[in-house]
This record gives C-alpha cells, structure tokens and sequence, in this order.
C-alpha cells in the first residue's frame, strides 16, 4: 500500500525555502573529501602506493555508518517530529567538520592522524544518515500534490550547489598556494568554510515549522511508538523499491560524479586542477537538469522518467567512461556532462518516488532501511571499489560497468513500480486543452 494523502496543514514558503535549500551541508562535506581524496591521501597517510586505497576506504567505512545514523535519526523523526531530527543532525555535522580541520597530520603525529580523521568521518557518516530523508519526507509533507516533485528536486539541486561550492572551494585553495602550503596548511580552509556553513544552515533551521503531516499524525493519535518496527512490518515491498531507487541514484551521483576527479587525475590522466574544472562544470549541469526533471515527474509521472533514466544508466557509463579515459580534456568534458545529467535526473526524481513508497507514519524509518541502506553500500563503498579494481585489473572501464550492471538490475523493479505521483494531475498534463474545456 502507498499513501499518498495531502495533509491538513502546510508549511509557510520559508520553511520549504529553508528545507530545500539547507542540504548543501551534507554534500559539500563528502564532495569535499572525494575531490581532495589525493590530497588527504598525502596529508593523513603519508603519500605512496597504497595511500589514496587507505583515503578512499576511510570514507567507505565511515560511510557505513549511515544506516545506523538513519535508523537513529529516523526513530527521532518519525517518533518526536521531523523539526528535531532535522536540527539534531546538523549540530552534529558542525562539530565534526570544525573537528577535521583542526586535526594533526600524519607529519605531526604519524598514524594517529589517519585514525583520528576516521573517528570523525564515522561521525559524520552518522549524523548525515537521517539528515537527507528527513529534508525529503519534510518537503514532501509540506509541498502541494501537483508540484512534490519539482519542489523535492530542490533539495537534490541544493546538495548539488553544495557539491558546487565544494569543488569551488577546493580549486581555489589549490590554484591560490603551492603544493608544500597546500598540504602543510591550505587543506584546512574548506573543511573550516564547511563548519562555518553547517553552523549558518542550522541557525536557519531554527525557524522552520513542523511538517503538517506529523501535527496531522499527532492529533489522530497515530505516531508509532517503535517506528522501524512499523516500517518492516507493514512497508517490506516499499523497502525494496526505496533500495533499488536509492541504488541506482547513489552508483550515478557517487561514480558518475564525486569519483570522476579521482578517476580522470589516476586513469586519465590529467591534473587535480583540470579535473576539479571539469567537475564544477558537472555540478552546474546537474543544478539545471534537477528540477526539469522534478517538474517532468510531476508532469508525466516518476514512473516513466525513471525507466528511461535507468536504460541510460545501463546503456552509457562504459562508453562515457572510455571518452574520459582518453586523456582528452575535451572528451572527459563530453563524457562528465553526459554523466551529470543522468545523475542528477535519478537524484531529482528518485528522492521523491522513494518517500512516496511509505505514509507518514514510519515514512523516515522506512526510507533509512531502504533508501539509506542502499546508498552506504552503492554510494560510500563503489568509490573505493571502482579504485580498487581499475589499479589491481589495469581495465579502465571498471566504473561505469559497474553503474550499467546496477542499471541492469534495477530496470525490472521500476517497470513493476507503482505511480505515486497524483493521477489527477497526470491526467491534466497529458490532455489536450481542448478536451479539457470540453
């Protein structure tokens, strides 16, 4: 069953502008540690053969813990609102990015440095693991019927600017000093600029109201007292679905985009500087490309926008990924483009669909089982793993077979995939105005 009832209230338009545009801070902290994974690489482990692997499994395990982070989060804001969780997850997050940049470096404590910045990872693996469900459930409580999919692809298009602001940041830091100062010093100002930006989003966030659908659930008498018991027992098939869409969207955004600096400077061939160039272009084509896609979900239905944006996925990463290992930067910029837009197309409308599998009730819960889940194990851990296996088979193509075969697998669910989004309003959209007057 998908419930997709409008609640009785809604938010004002602050509170949707806030919501939507408040998830730069999450995407600007793991953008940033993706585009300076070399750079950390040689700052916390020392450089050498097997210092990039060491950086990149950081992030994958600590990544790990966003399910839990999820469920925690996710316990809070089905069980207490969405208002608190929201706030909770961001004070979090703020603490362990001032954290990072004021930690030693593997020359002035040796190993030490590379555990700590995995205790703070971890941190913030966990802190961000309810923060992006709880935007979307909150977004789509608050949103009209008729416009949920444009107005949740804005908290896709504003991670994405966060994403934006990241590459920005660390390609300014770069060209602005030398490499000595860049590694003694110079690596600390994003990760400084990114606490100073947590620390806005939650002052921001203070003045967001409750979601109306959680006010409409107290007033019933119908908050689950055990959340993630709810969600299992009575969502087990919009688990799944919430997985394979988070799957297929974790694999494009993490392959297709946070992992392309690393794979154009290791297998293409090109400089930090040109790859961070290439992937703020990337960041811009996803920020123009999410809320089309959004406003399209609305339009025609998150069904069919899905199925084509999953055929892409199966269909073009290998060829895309032979343009960007050619060392051209012409044709990395063709193939990253490419990529971009089928990311961000999956970000925007998959978002949506997937908190349309649950109702309000165990909603965040439910989207940390399937949703979160999935997007540790296809967006932390395949970075790691594409490096791994392109170094070790010597076969550049490693990362975008392995967005075609997720694209593959999850095809066959999205065709059997319920529409959720409002029948009314699809009608409507695809009838001529003639008949409509009629």
């Amino acid at each position: 069953m998908i419930n997709t009832r409008r609640p009785k209230g809604s938010v004002s338009g602050a509170s949707i502008a806030v919501a939507a545009f408040s998830t730069v801070v999450e995407w600007y902290d793991f953008t940033l540690y993706l585009y300076f994974a070399t750079v950390l690489s040689r700052v916390f482990f020392g450089g050498g053969g097997t210092a990039l692997i060491t950086t990149l499994a950081t992030f994958a395990i600590a990544y790990l813990l966003r399910p839990l982070g999820g469920m925690v989060f996710g316990h809070i804001g089905d069980r207490f609102g969405r208002r608190r969780t929201i706030l909770l997850s961001v004070a979090i997050m703020t603490i362990a990015m001032f954290g990072t940049a004021l930690l030693p470096t593997h020359a002035q404590a040796g190993a030490v440095a590379g555990w700590l910045l995995f205790l703070l990872r971890c941190v913030m693996g966990f802190s961000v693991g309810g923060e992006y469900n709880a935007i979307v459930a909150y977004l789509l409580e608050g949103a009209p019927p008729d416009r949920r999919g444009l107005i949740a692809s804005m908290a896709s298009a504003s991670s994405e600017i966060g994403g934006l602001f990241a590459v920005g940041v660390c390609l300014l830091t770069a060209n602005s000093m030398s490499p000595e100062n860049l590694d003694s010093w110079g690596w600390r100002i994003p990760f400084l600029v990114g606490a100073v930006l947590a620390a806005s989003v939650g002052i921001a966030r203070t003045t967001m109201q409750e979601s109306p659908d959680f006010d409409d659930q107290r007033a019933r008498g119908t908050v689950p007292l055990s959340p993630l018991h709810y969600a299992l027992t009575n969502y087990r098939a919009g688990i799944l679905r919430a997985f394979a869409i988070s799957a297929l969207g974790s694999i494009t955004y993490y392959i297709g985009i946070t992992y392309v600096p690393t794979f154009l400077t290791s297998a293409g061939k090109l400089g930090e500087g040109d790859s961070l160039r290439l992937s703020t272009i990337a960041a811009f084509v996803v920020i123009l490309v999410t809320p089309f896609t959004g406003a399209l979900s609305d339009r025609v239905g998150r069904k069919p926008v899905l199925i084509f944006l999953s055929a892409c996925s199966a269909i073009l990463p290998i060829v895309l990924f032979t343009l960007m290992a050619g060392g051209s930067p012409s044709y990395a910029l063709l193939g990253i483009v490419i990529l971009a837009c089928v990311a961000g197309g999956v970000s925007a409308v998959g978002a949506i669909t997937a908190a349309e599998q649950f109702p309000g009730e165990g909603r965040i819960s439910g989207l940390a089982l399937g949703a979160t889940t999935a997007t540790a194990i296809f967006g932390g851990l395949t970075p790691y793993v594409a490096q791994v296996l392109t170094e070790r088979t010597g076969w550049t193509l490693v990362p975008g077979a392995m967005i075609a075969v997720v694209g593959v697998c999850v095809l066959p669910i999205l065709i059997t995939l319920p529409e959720t989004a409002p029948r009314k309003t699809i009608m409507l959209a695809t009838t001529p105005r003639s008949h409509r007057q009629k």
